[in-house]
C-alpha cells in the first residue's frame, strides 16, 4: 500500500513555473517496488498521464508538456516532484500523484492504482 499527500498547485499567469510536491508513504513494501507519476484532468476530459518514473527512476513525458517539465524523487525523504515551467492555458486541471506496483522482475508497471487527492492547477492568459 501507498499513501499519497500532494501540494503546491495554485493560480499563475501564462509562462509562469509550479512545482508540484507528492510525500509517499509506503506500507508493506519499499520504495523500489513501485513506479510513480503525475495524471491530470481537467474538467470534461480524460485522465491523461503527465509524467512517470519507471522502477528504474526513469523518466517519461507526455508531448504535451516535454521540454518544460521535469519529474524527479527525493528518495531520503520520499517526495515526488513535478516542476512545470512555461506554463500554458491548457495545463490547466487538476493534478493527481499515483503509484503502481512493477511488474516482478521488471522496472516496468501496468497500471497506478493508488493516487492522492489531487492539487489543483490554474493557468490564466
Amino acid at each position: 500500500q501507498v499513501q499519497l499527500v500532494e501540494s503546491g498547485g495554485g493560480s499563475v499567469l501564462a509562462g509562469g513555473s509550479l512545482r508540484l510536491s507528492c510525500q509517499a508513504s509506503y506500507y508493506g513494501a519499499p520504495y523500489s517496488d513501485y513506479c510513480l507519476g503525475w495524471f491530470r484532468q481537467a474538467p470534461g476530459k480524460e485522465r491523461e498521464e503527465v509524467a512517470t518514473l519507471n522502477g528504474a527512476h526513469v523518466p517519461k513525458y507526455a508531448d504535451s508538456v516535454g521540454g518544460r517539465t521535469t519529474i524527479s524523487y527525493d528518495i531520503p525523504k520520499n517526495i515526488l516532484y513535478l516542476q512545470m515551467n512555461g506554463l500554458k492555458p491548457e495545463d490547466t486541471a487538476m493534478y493527481y500523484c499515483v503509484a503502481g506496483r512493477r511488474r516482478p522482475m521488471s522496472w516496468v508497471c501496468d497500471d497506478y492504482p493508488f493516487t492522492g487527492q489531487g492539487t489543483q492547477v490554474t493557468v490564466a492568459s
